[in-house]
Formats: C-alpha cells, structure tokens, sequence
C-alpha cells in the first residue's frame, strides 16, 4: 500500500524537495538580513508611532520600561517586546542616529518574520516537491505589502503570524503533540492567538481525523493546545493586574454587540485592510486545490475569526487585515508561486515518479 494511502491528508515528503540543516540555516540568516533591509526605515527615517500605527506606543514603552496599566489589554502582549529588550539593552547609546528600542523591535521581529519565511520553505517542499517553488512562495510572502509596511514598524503582528506558521507546520507534518508548546508562546504574543488557533486546529481535525487511527490523540493534544493558552492568558493577566481576570470579564472591556452589524459591513469596505490582498487573494485561489485540503479549509473558515472580532471590538482600520494574513498569507503565498512556477502537475503522480 503507497503512503498516500495509509495517510490521505498528509502530502508525502519528495526527496529533490527537501532541505537539509545547513541549507536550512543558511536560509534562516538570508532571510533575517532581508527583513532587517525591508524594515529598516523605522530606525532613523520616521517614526511609527506618529504613522497612525497607535499600537506601536504601547509596545514601544514595554520595550523601554514595562508593562504599565495604561497600556491597558495591550500591555499583555508581552512576548515580542520582550524578546526585544536584549537588542535594546544592547543597542542604547551605541548605534547612533537610529532608535535603539525600534531597533530591538526591528530585530526580534525580523527573526519572527525570518522563521515564518523558513517554515514556508519547509512547506512548500513537502507540498510542491520542488525547492524553487517553495523560495518563491517565500519571497512572495516577504515582498507582501503587510511585511514591510506593518510586520517591521514596531508591531507584534510578526510572532502571532509566526506561531500559526508552526502549528500549521506541525498539523502538516503530523507533529500534533507540539501544539501545546506553540499555544503558550501564542498566547504570550497576542491574545487573539488563542481563538485563532482553536478554529484552525477544530476546523483541521474535523477535516483531516474522520479516519485516522491517532483521531483521539489528536483531539487530546489540540485541547491541550487550547488549555495551555488559555491559562498561559490568565496567568499573564492576573500576574499584571494582581488578580484574576476571566475571560468573559476581559472580553467585556474590548467591545460590545449592539452595532455589530453595521461594524461588521464597514469592516469589509476598509481598504486598508485589503491592501495585503489585493494582487494576492485573486492569483492565490487559482492553485489552491493543489495544497492540502484541511490547511485550506481551516484557513478560509478561520478568517472570519479576525472580522468578527473586529466588529466586535470596533478595532482601527486595517487591524483584520493584519490578522487575516497572518491566517492565510503564507497559504496565499505558495499558491501564487505554484501558478508562478509554471503548469500544474499533480502532487501524487510525482511523488509516484519519485518513489
């Protein structure tokens, strides 16, 4: 029996794909040094916080100081800042014109961002079985307007895109007993983590387990995930707030129902949030149906997590859009370099040539 049989929604690995250690590190280096390039305005040729990116104040006084009360929810998305407190330390007084803080932000960011990009590499080989295919879907996704523009100015949006990369590399390589790891660094990122991972990883089990032997492991290790972030959440919140905050009481604070509706439909017209997708949403659904069909699924339903959310907490333009390519981009991505990279050939009968 072929592997494809025994596992029907796993693609089989493809040798002439596959990157080694070496290979793997050398890309991992180029693509930091190519997201430091693309970011590297925010050190001393404007300021983000002056840009309309509000955020980047909050994340800025972290880095600075520490997380402060008036920072309100934001002051709990704690990972990426301080991951980016050691560049700072380093870089105070010792870089010149540029911003030491935003230059610790640039950096754990463009290591974030640099990770994504490998992991779409390693993806990209075990579903195109074509190395060169999987660069460019790479560089698709580094060249993307939401990079540049808002992944390296100060935001945090980089390590909550990075952690659904690794879940979405685990469900792929059938690694589910990793989840809990990336829903606790998740949810110490961003919040929104922990409700975007639950919808994926369900969506994907209903999916891809309807026939699997593991189909209870599975599940067992996707509530972990789940349990995991949520109390990593609580935790972090009661250890900044001094005492415990519930879910429901947290999200009460960030918005309310009545008006949703008419929210919501403004949303959809915000153009900032479109602009990540304009070129990328219509060539990326031409090949879709040759990457795998739970990834696919999972991601298209869990897009209309950061929508609602949005509508819901009656967030600044371009905040879905933000999400939703951290969601789906890197899917997108691969697809546009698959139509890129010539004919469609199908992903069994060249695992078949190879075996």
């Amino acid at each position: 029996m072929s592997q494809t049989a025994q596992q029907p929604e796993v693609t089989p690995q493809i040798s002439r794909g596959r990157i080694g250690l070496g290979r793997g590190a050398v890309l991992w280096i180029l693509f930091f040094l190519i997201s430091f390039g693309l970011g590297y305005a925010t050190l001393n040729r404007y300021d983000p916080r002056t840009t309309g990116l509000k955020d980047t104040a909050a994340y800025y006084e972290i880095v600075a100081h520490r997380p402060t009360a008036d920072l309100e929810h934001m002051r709990f998305r704690v990972l990426v800042p301080f991951l980016a407190k050691p560049f700072y330390w380093a870089a105070r007084g010792r870089v010149g014109t540029w911003d030491p803080v935003f230059f610790g932000l640039l950096v754990a960011n463009s290591l974030l961002v640099a990770t994504t990009a490998l992991l779409l590499v390693r993806i990209g080989c075990q579903q195109a079985g074509d190395l060169a295919v999987a660069l460019l879907g790479a560089t698709i996704y580094l060249l993307n307007f939401e990079v540049p523009n808002l992944r390296l100015a100060g935001l945090i949006d980089a390590g909550e895109g990075c952690f659904l990369m690794f879940v979405v590399w685990s469900l792929l390589e059938d690694r589910w007993r990793l989840l809990p790891l990336w829903g606790l660094l998740g949810a110490l990122t961003k919040e929104t983590f922990v409700p975007y991972s639950a919808v994926l990883v369900t969506v994907w089990w209903l999916v891809s387990s309807r026939r699997h032997t593991a189909r209870l492991s599975r599940a067992g290790w996707a509530a972990g995930m789940m349990a995991v972030a949520f109390a990593a959440v609580g935790i972090l919140q009661a250890w900044l707030v001094g005492h415990v905050v519930w879910p429901w009481q947290f999200a009460a604070t960030l918005g309310t129902w009545p008006g949703f509706a008419g929210r919501f439909v403004r949303l959809l017209a915000d153009r900032q949030s479109w602009y990540g997708f304009v070129w990328l949403l219509p060539l990326g659904l031409w090949r879709l149906k040759r990457l795998s069909r739970p990834w696919c699924i999972a991601s298209a339903t869990t897009v209309l997590c950061p929508l609602v959310l949005s509508a819901y907490h009656n967030a600044d333009p371009g905040t879905w859009g933000r999400a939703a390519f951290s969601i789906a981009g890197p899917l997108l991505s691969l697809s546009v370099a698959l139509l890129l990279s010539g004919p469609a050939r199908s992903i069994d009968s060249e695992a078949a040539r190879v075996q």
